[in-house]
């Protein structure tokens, strides 16, 4: 179980990598405001949260 644990942990960090890498963040630099914010932030506090919510789902201990 450990490894498969390792495996899905590597795997949630390569996804991670890669949605906050510059290609994705190139499509949502724009100059648009949601709500009188940039959306570049929303984009950033949401896979901020995704992040902690998977994270929190992978590593928590199941009987």
């Amino acid at each position: 179980m450990a490894d498969d644990r390792h495996a899905k942990l590597l795997i949630t960090f390569g996804l991670f990598l890669f949605l906050l890498n510059f290609p994705i963040l190139g499509i949502v630099d724009r100059a648009e405001l949601w709500f009188g914010v940039p959306a570049l932030y929303f984009y950033f506090f949401f896979v901020w949260a995704l992040l902690i919510v998977v994270m929190a789902s992978l590593v928590r201990k199941k009987k």
